[in-house]
């Protein structure tokens, strides 16, 4: 059951109804997940970079997929592990509706037994979300945003008015991400990751985005910073974070549409409240100055591309 009772619930407020849908998902799938978790899974290689999918991925996924498809089958829907899904019904057309789906965000977290993992589910319009669920199954709890609703959590609204944890002379709590495709020898993201260690108290790399986002919309940690960050979880993650009051940019400053359809070197972001977003973008430039050049269009000054292979 909902862990988030204050949410608003009417029905004609916009996408109400696919919020309510959308969280209801997201919990189903994620009570799958608790009963099957720590050892009620299989787990295989997925790609060639380390990532893994499990059992659990695939039947959450069906679950949340499932559930949008009844309540919304001209919708399109994009999901982790099975890819896009067109509408559902002869002749339907989603039209600039589509659905992301994260159905366990944490897998590798999960194959080591560790219970950090959310469940995440997004409709984006025109490619910019305008509703965004995060569950965590091991709590119970679920946050969702609408946009220009206000973001809502187990305690009620998450009001922008920068509470949180009081500043510390040591330094903010950051979380950080980077996408699969960046390589371990990626110049760019090791010398902005090299920066932000330097320039934090601490710096978590919890391989669930969507959980970084919550904490980060709760005032628990100080900001947030990606590096050609996953389309899927980011949408959900950033308008719960916008809609708690706080502010996205991208390295250098420009303001962070966060079209998930748009190229991975335009899912570079800086996140945090208004108060600290200045000393996180101070941090972004110190790190493009310190690998020779300025912060780019697209974040970083790109890593040169890797030699040929040897014939």
């Amino acid at each position: 059951m909902s862990q988030n009772p204050t949410r608003p619930t009417d029905p004609a407020a916009p996408y109400a109804r696919e919020c309510r849908t959308a969280v209801a998902a997201a919990e189903e799938a994620g009570t799958l997940l608790r009963s099957r978790f720590p050892d009620g899974f299989a787990a295989r290689p997925k790609g060639g970079l380390g990532d893994v999918v499990t059992d659990l991925d695939l039947l959450a996924e069906r679950i949340v997929v499932g559930r949008i498809r009844e309540r919304f089958p001209h919708d399109r829907i994009l999901a982790e592990e099975s890819g896009e899904a067109a509408a559902g019904e002869p002749g339907g057309d989603g039209g600039d509706r589509t659905w992301l789906v994260d159905p366990l965000d944490g897998s590798n977290n999960v194959v080591i037994g560790l219970p950090v993992y959310v469940v995440g589910v997004a409709l984006c319009v025109d490619g910019a979300p305008v509703v965004g669920v995060v569950h965590e199954p091991v709590s119970g709890q679920t946050w969702s945003a609408r946009l220009g609703c206000g973001a809502y959590g187990p305690r009620g609204r998450l009001a922008p008015d920068g509470r949180g944890r009081p500043p510390s002379a040591a330094g903010p709590v950051l979380a950080w991400t980077q996408g699969h495709a960046v390589r371990r020898d990626d110049r760019a993201a090791r010398t902005l990751r090299h920066t932000l260690e330097r320039g934090s108290r601490r710096l978590l790399q919890l391989w669930a985005p969507l959980l970084a986002w919550t904490l980060l919309a709760r005032g628990d940690i100080d900001g947030f910073v990606g590096y050609r960050a996953e389309a899927i979880d980011l949408p959900a993650g950033a308008l719960l974070a916008r809609e708690a009051g706080v502010a996205v940019r991208h390295l250098d400053g420009r303001e962070f549409g966060g079209d998930f359809r748009a190229p991975d070197t335009e899912r570079s972001f800086v996140a945090g409240r208004p108060e600290t977003l200045p000393y996180l973008l101070e941090l972004a430039a110190d790190a493009g100055a310190g690998q020779g050049g300025p912060v780019t269009a697209t974040g970083l000054s790109p890593s040169p591309p890797a030699p040929p292979p040897t014939p």
